[in-house]
């Protein structure tokens, strides 16, 4: 058995055995908030029907003190033991059950988590307050307690928590409280009791603990009704579950958030938006919200984005901006409440049979987010931001040797693990919005309703929504699906066509085989746009045809005798997923007249072309520089500016020749970052000073950030300049603004000559003023950042040796301050230590640790043949996990890339 990491077949066995499953658990929390408590107990009791059999069930613990099953006591045969301890690989054995019903009751002793797996526990500096939370998939629910821990054993739960008297529990559903009195004492405790009466995954059960400040509120709507969740549709559904198909719903909602960050909370700015996505997918679902009350609770350190737990929603809370924000900050933020809330319906509601179909809970999330976004938010241009920034993910993961289908073959959790990625989000995401143009909205929106409806309250497969769909369509989508799911790589369109007189007299779509791959041609629905320079200046769509197309070139007709235009787009609207290629004359006009393209997805096209183009070394790194720094201040899109400021650092830095770029490259880029500041007010401005302090720095440049920090030449703050700088009198230099750009000059001491003291005195006078956690973190990476020899071996010792005793979010900030722009040459001498470490570093985290430190620190600085050599032995060991072998291969495809523009830069 292999509990730790399940295998389907092993799923599918014990989901053959064993069903009918309840959940009572009780945990004993109440001497949480001791940092010197490091376990906590576990008390589960599970009642469950199997047939004739043994399985076992699944338990993370440090000890299990005892295992009665039907009342006898088989810890001896049931506990699995080694080296002395419990040995969780194998979970708790249940040995030849009897056909009926039975109860186990499990007892154990279960350590709280720093890494954001299981019960991760969180000590506030700002007021010394505690604060749990829970979180569970893949599948880490047996961190906290006994159980069947996989997507299709689903069951109702019990749940009791004792705790001190000022914490608060949110789960997922309504919580009765009760003081309870400690025996032998006077002192008071809380118990905390919920009922979970639907059937529900594990993965989806949540439990946030501590002192939280809440805010409260509630959706009123209606649902639309449509013949799809009729009655009729969902009578099988209705057996296992209540059901709501139309009328007026009122849902309560709350908003729960650390103390500390209380009067940070925008409140009504995130009910607003929880609000309009309740109206969207009340309008388009066909089923109502279905569980009993909507939280969301914005938790510390979390990994994550956030959780789509049933009722209980948790968020990373750096979505509550205790400084100012950028617009794409909120635009993310957007999308993220209203993703985890379409998973009510995907994923909650109806959930996946095993993990194959992870895509499709993320893929479906995530279009639907984007839909609700431009549908009923501010967010109007949301599609926009998803084509330039989603989309450049998913074509980057699915660019490297270890791309796998939209549809993965997820044989064992750890496989899974590995493919929370740009394949299973964007990809993904792309593929139905395609999906959803190849068979018109209408019918694809028909067909989820028919989904929800005839697999509520139970689980499902991709066969089963393909199914609805091709009910609801009429056409057969079996070819569709194998060309677009069960394939890998882009294919790439360009546009072919010959013109006389000013008219073309042919037009036609190429299409290459995707890469990497196989080499297939697909079907896609696109559009392709004729764009023309106007008497203006302006760069307009003056025509537009809608087609199919299929095989190595398909011809449009209907611009045979049109009008030649200056640009093309053979993906207008950006209706399917490829790489765009332009003509020859269309590149020049995109990139002479970038900031005259009107429309902005047309734009954000042209953008994305540029960069994929610049990753694939078909144009010099200096162009794309180029291009944005002529560009980037007319950009209208804030996430779309945001995102190529980005890519124009990542350019200079990694792809153009290093004497170029430190000669002439991050000149050019700080220049066009500073006018766009002086030139831009508010979010923009933000964004272009945030890219500023992300520049690799001259002492004339770092000036300019000393400034806007309001010190004078020698570290010390001028009282007189401080709280506006004389360089950018609008802008507001905030807290966190403080921090990003202390960092910046930190990792630029070796150019303004200040000492390791001098540096570290400025820390410290910050992380005085700023005692929250935030500020905390924002001074480690400062540190970090440090450039020197020493400093960085002091970091590389807490990141690979002491690893395993930090906070993940100690282990993301160190990270983030050693690999710091500019300092490639101080980390040379680690490039050959990552290799002789990676296994070692990997087997000694936990799985979240491990794969997010190893991909941070996998040395895309080291350009050398024997780094890569030694990286590629570790791929090749038989006994290398197949998790971090993903990471080395996917490191090694990105050097590689680099490698390769830069040869292309430095040709010119």
């Amino acid at each position: 058995m292999t509990s730790i990491n399940l295998t389907r077949d092993e799923a599918k066995a014990r989901a053959e055995l064993v069903s009918d499953v309840h959940y009572s658990i009780d945990l004993d929390l109440s001497t949480g908030g001791s940092s010197e408590q490091r376990t906590f107990f576990s008390t589960t009791t599970v009642t469950f029907t199997s047939s004739s059999g043994s399985t076992f069930i699944d338990l993370r613990a440090e000890s299990v003190e005892s295992v009665v099953l039907d009342g006898t006591d088989i810890t001896a045969s049931a506990v699995p033991t080694k080296d002395g301890g419990y040995d969780a690989a194998t979970g708790i054995q249940l040995a030849d059950l009897t056909s009926g019903e039975h109860q186990l009751v499990v007892a154990a002793d279960i350590p709280y988590s720093t890494t954001g797996q299981g019960l991760h526990r969180f000590f506030d500096p700002s007021d010394g307050e505690t604060y749990m939370y829970t979180q569970f998939e893949t599948a880490d629910a047996k961190r906290v307690f006994a159980c069947f821990d996989q997507p299709d054993i689903k069951a109702t739960y019990d749940v009791s928590l004792l705790t001190p008297t000022s914490w608060k529990l949110v789960t997922n559903n309504h919580v009765t409280e009760q003081s309870e009195t400690v025996e032998g004492s006077d002192e008071q405790l809380t118990r905390h009791t919920a009922r979970v009466d639907y059937l529900l995954s594990t993965y989806l059960v949540a439990f946030c603990v501590g002192p939280w400040h809440e805010v409260r509120d509630e959706w009123t709507g209606t649902i639309s009704e449509h013949p799809e969740t009729s009655d009729d549709a969902t009578a099988a559904a209705r057996q296992r579950g209540d059901l709501q198909t139309s009328g007026e719903l009122t849902v309560p909602l709350a908003i729960y958030c650390r103390q500390s960050l209380a009067e940070f909370l925008d409140a009504d700015e995130l009910f607003t938006v929880t609000k309009q996505g309740f109206d969207w997918y009340g309008e388009h679902f066909g089923i109502a919200y279905p569980f009993y009350k909507y939280d969301q609770i914005f938790c510390p350190e979390y990994n994550m984005g956030a959780m789509e737990n049933a009722g209980a929603v948790t968020i990373r809370d750096e979505y509550v901006f205790r400084s100012q924000a950028s617009h794409y900050q909120y635009e993310r933020r957007a999308d993220t409440i209203l993703h985890e809330l379409a998973h009510m319906w995907f994923g909650d509601l109806v959930t996946m049979k095993w993990w194959d179909d992870l895509w499709l809970n993320e893929s479906f999330a995530t279009w639907s987010a984007a839909m609700s976004q431009a549908g009923a938010t501010k967010f109007t241009t949301a599609w926009v931001t998803f084509a330039n920034k989603e989309k450049a993910w998913a074509y980057s993961q699915d660019q490297l040797s270890s791309t796998h289908p939209v549809f993965s073959d997820a044989t064992d959790i750890e496989t899974v693990e590995a493919n929370f990625d740009g394949i299973t989000y964007a990809k993904g995401a792309s593929v139905l919005k395609q999906l959803a143009a190849y068979v018109g909205l209408d019918a694809f929106l028909s067909g989820l309703r028919a989904h929800f409806a005839a697999h509520a309250w139970s689980n499902a497969t991709f066969s089963d929504l393909l199914g609805a769909l091709e009910k609801s369509s009429g056409r057969d989508l079996s070819d569709w699906a194998d060309q677009w799911l069960r394939t890998t790589g882009i294919n790439t369109l360009s546009p072919e066509f010959t013109v006389e007189d000013g008219k073309y007299t042919s037009f036609s779509v190429a299409q290459t085989g995707a890469e990497p791959g196989k080499g297939e041609t697909r079907t896609h629905r696109i559009a392709v746009g004729i764009y023309r320079v106007t008497d203006g200046g302006e760069v307009e769509r003056v025509q537009r045809a809608e087609l199919d197309i299929a095989g190595p070139s398909t011809e449009v007709t209907e611009l045979v005798g049109a009008e030649a235009g200056d640009l093309v787009l053979v993906n207008d609207d950006d209706l399917t997923y490829c790489l765009m290629a332009l003509d020859e004359a269309s590149l020049e006009t995109a990139t002479s007249k970038i900031d005259a393209i009107t429309d902005p997805m047309a734009r954000s096209l042209v953008w994305s072309a540029a960069w994929q183009m610049t990753r694939n070394a078909q144009m010099p790194a200096r162009d794309f520089a180029a291009l944005v720094a002529r560009g980037c201040a007319s950009e209208t899109e804030l996430a779309v500016l945001e995102q190529i400021l980005a890519q124009s650092r990542l350019a200079v830095q990694r792809y153009a020749d290093p004497d170029w770029a430190e000669q002439e490259g991050w000149k050019i880029l700080r220049d066009a970052f500073l006018d766009g500041a002086r030139s831009t007010t508010g979010q923009a401005q933000l964004s272009f000073i945030r890219a500023y302090a992300g520049c690799v720095h001259t002492a004339e440049s770092a000036a300019v950030l000393r400034g806007l920090l309001g010190e004078e030449a020698g570290g010390q703050s001028n009282e007189q300049t401080s709280e506006h700088s004389a360089e950018l009198p609008q802008l507001d230099v905030d807290q966190d603004l403080r921090w990003t750009l202390i960092t910046a000059l930190t990792a630029s001491a070796r150019a303004t000559g200040e000492s390791v003291d001098e540096l570290r005195a400025r820390i410290s006078r910050e992380a005085e003023k700023d005692t929250s956690s935030t500020g905390a973190m924002a001074a480690l990476q400062a540190e970090s950042a440090i450039p020197t020899q020493e400093a960085k071996r002091e970091v590389w010792e807490e990141l690979t040796t002491n690893g395993a005793s930090q906070t993940n979010l100690q282990l993301r900030h160190r990270n983030a301050g050693f690999v710091h722009v500019g300092h490639d040459d101080l980390l040379a001498e680690f490039g050959p230590k990552y290799a002789e470490i990676a296994a070692d570093l990997w087997r000694g985290l936990s799985s979240e640790m491990a794969l997010r430190t190893l991909e941070g620190l996998y040395p895309a600085w080291d350009y050398s043949e024997s780094t890569d050599a030694a990286i590629a032995k570790v791929i090749e060991a038989e006994d290398t996990p197949a998790g971090l072998r993903r990471v080395l291969k996917e490191g090694r495809d990105g050097v590689a890339r680099a490698k390769k523009a830069r040869a292309a830069d430095s040709a010119q």
